[in-house]
């Protein structure tokens, strides 16, 4: 039975290069795969997953107007798509979730989605908090902190300055955003020599 799966994390804790590594997969054994990405985060290209280890595919680019839905009987038409693959996918809106939910749920297709769950201020993006509500499986792809702990949060980092406040959407990479533990993002530490403390691993 098909499912919906969210598969989230904080930065760069390896979303993109584990849905590359799903893509080749599906098709190393001859199935087809619809890889899609937030067409927000233009870094590298619009419509392109890259991986911080340098690997990287095209994919088609959401906007804020796109009917996914659409776009998957169209491509289903040509050719049964057997996963629909989704990265950056706390950038989209509810319909966007909702034609997901559509395409499990009428096509027997699984979809898989990766992304953050919450901002730089703890706040759920728009793409997560529908994920979270409709999402038959919920998995958690973990990553640390500078001192070892899991990392739960992401900080915004500008000019080498821990912030806040500000808009919800600001396209970065790791010169803007750390992932930490939720002790250090409340102290707002975000490295160990900050405040001159030293980095400790704990359990």
């Amino acid at each position: 039975m098909a499912q919906l799966f969210f598969r989230y994390s904080t930065m760069n804790a390896g979303k993109s290069i584990e849905l590359i590594k799903v893509a080749y997969n599906y098709e190393e054994r001859g199935k087809t795969v619809l890889v899609m990405t937030s067409g927000v985060d233009d870094r590298f290209g619009r419509g392109v997953v890259k991986s911080r280890i340098g690997l990287s595919r095209n994919a088609i680019p959401i906007d804020e107007g796109t009917n996914i839905l659409e776009i998957f009987m169209m491509e289903n038409m040509r050719r049964q798509v057997d996963c629909v693959l989704v990265d950056e996918a706390q950038f989209m809106k509810k319909h966007h979730i909702e034609e997901l939910v559509e395409i499990v749920d009428s096509f027997e297709c699984p979809v898989i989605c990766y992304g953050l769950k919450n901002d730089f201020t703890n706040k759920l993006f728009e793409g997560s908090y529908y994920l979270l509500v409709y999402a038959d499986k919920i998995e958690e792809i973990k990553t640390i902190c500078w001192c070892g702990r899991k990392a739960t949060m992401v900080a915004r980092v500008i000019d080498g300055k821990f912030v806040k406040a500000g808009e919800q959407i600001v396209i970065g990479g790791n010169d803007m955003y750390v992932s930490l533990c939720r002790k250090h993002y409340n102290d707002g530490r975000i490295d160990g020599d900050y405040n001159g403390e030293s980095a400790v691993k704990e359990e």
